[in-house]
């Protein structure tokens, strides 16, 4: 079986389904029956491993018990397989009952169908869409690892799947932030929202190679922790841990931004936090209440620096994607946030993107922040990452590759200024110099702008994103005006 194809055959034959409606749904789809099958596989091993295990999914709804087709005849297919689906598998798993003592390896079934649905209408598609993934064996190590390049397609075909983009982050972006951070093996590492786990993922590839014994191997199971408000990259998440061997994912289904940051203790900070959030969005009024006055904002992103300050461990080390609106923003909230952090936090190194780095997703410009919990800002270096020779944009054919940071990474370990047509590519500022620009750390300086002709579809995006971005700064000023009025 080439494993090769089996997206694209997946895909071929659901869109012959009249009840699936674009690549996210068909995504969704593939993933519940993909979690199932990855699910069995590891059941298999845990019943070889544990005395007397008990699968939490009930026997009849276990996948090799109705969806393996034995070619007998007997194999669920049409309506009677449609029936099933429907009103015996979903309510079973989603209404499956857990209590305080359920190991994280059982809770994880019934996160993942909370809010999972069946979009198939077509029973005889259906079957042969099941049929497809049983051909995988999940069981032999080799196989199973091969389908994580699989798995890494699927992710990327988020990026043209409308609004599921937003849960993708370029691998070479996630390896490259996690090569400058350096995870060490027993410490705590997090992203609190996670989407599909790429950072995760990225992290225990880096700490596998030092793993030597058994009591190791223990720890690295433990060491990633990842939160996810959204239903689609939550499954998605579970299902890479799971491929990973990482038998009790640690990935919570919720909203971080939920919690009050004053209620944290030191229990649930962490060493290592590294993290691409949703920007652009907006939270409600009663999500702003979690956060101290100063640092309320309408801007997603700048909720999550502070859940993320609020979390980190003395001597922590944080690595965060962040738009050009955190850098220069001047709103009363930004400008608090970016105070607190350069006043309590050691803002070492931001490094300015090079455009369409998230594309077809978006072409606005993002920048990489580096800091650590030793003490404050002294100074601040600035590197603006250029397109590689050859490229005059990235794309879906053409993404950003680990090598292109090269020039970054030989920089990092031994840094000086750069000037480049008679513009700073590399520059540090003090802290004073950064406090006389009112905490404006959009200091990455380009030479000039050249013009770029994108595609309809990419220009309705980024438009749609520079308006998020400007709704909610405008939001969040007319609410500090409307605190003002309401306390005179």
């Amino acid at each position: 079986m080439s494993l090769n194809n089996i997206v694209k055959r997946l895909q071929d034959i659901m869109r012959n389904d009249a009840g699936i409606n674009g690549d996210a749904q068909r995504i969704e789809q593939m993933t519940w029956l993909l979690f199932l099958k990855v699910y069995d596989a590891k059941e298999e091993e845990w019943e070889l491993t544990e005395n007397e295990y008990t699968s939490i999914i009930p026997e009849k709804f276990r996948w090799r018990n109705w969806a393996v087709d034995h070619k007998d005849g007997k194999a669920l297919t049409g309506d009677a397989l449609l029936t099933f689906v429907n009103t015996e598998l979903f309510p079973a798993l989603k209404n499956i009952e857990l209590d305080e003592t359920t190991p994280m390896s059982k809770l994880v079934v019934q996160a993942t169908f909370a809010d999972s649905y069946n979009y198939m209408k077509d029973g005889v598609l259906l079957r042969q869409v099941i049929n497809v993934i049983d051909e995988i064996n999940f069981a032999e190590y080799a196989e199973r690892h091969a389908f994580n390049e699989i798995y890494e397609q699927i992710l990327k075909d988020l990026q043209s799947a409308g609004n599921a983009g937003e849960f993708y982050t370029p691998r070479a972006v996630t390896d490259f932030m996690v090569k400058m951070v350096n995870p060490r093996l027993g410490e705590q590492i997090a992203d609190f929202a996670c989407g599909t786990g790429g950072f995760l993922t990225s992290s225990l590839k880096h700490l596998l190679p030092q793993v030597k014994n058994v009591s190791d191997k223990e720890i690295y199971c433990s060491c990633v922790y990842g939160v996810e408000k959204k239903a689609l990259p939550y499954l998605l998440c579970a299902t890479n841990l799971l491929l990973h061997d990482i038998d009790q994912p640690r990935v919570i289904h919720g909203n971080s931004l939920e919690k009050n940051v004053r209620d944290y203790t030191e229990e649930d900070k962490f060493d290592v936090i590294l993290m691409n959030p949703p920007y652009g969005g907006s939270e409600k009024e009663v999500v702003k209440q979690n956060f101290p006055v100063a640092l309320r904002s309408s801007e997603t992103a700048d909720l999550f620096m502070d859940v993320i300050m609020f979390r980190l461990k003395q001597n922590g080390r944080v690595a965060i994607v962040l738009p050009d609106g955190f850098l220069f923003g001047e709103d009363n909230a930004k400008v608090a946030i970016k105070e607190k952090l350069l006043s309590e936090y050691n803002l070492h190194t931001v490094i300015r993107l090079p455009h369409s780095v998230f594309a077809p997703y978006t072409s606005i410009t993002t920048n990489l922040l580096f800091f650590d919990k030793t003490g404050p800002t002294k100074e601040t270096w600035f590197y603006r990452m250029d397109m590689p020779e050859g490229y005059k944009h990235f794309s879906k054919t053409k993404p950003i590759k680990l090598e292109h940071f090269a020039p970054v990474i030989e920089w990092w370990n031994d840094r000086k200024e750069i000037i480049v047509d008679d513009a700073p590519k590399a520059q540090k500022y003090s802290i004073n110099e950064i406090k006389g620009k009112n905490y404006n750390i959009d200091l990455c300086c380009f030479p000039h702008e050249e013009e770029e002709i994108l595609e309809p579809k990419e220009l309705i995006a980024q438009y749609q994103e520079k308006r998020a971005t400007l709704n909610a700064n405008i939001d969040s000023i007319l609410s500090q005006i409307t605190t003002i009025l309401e306390t005179k």
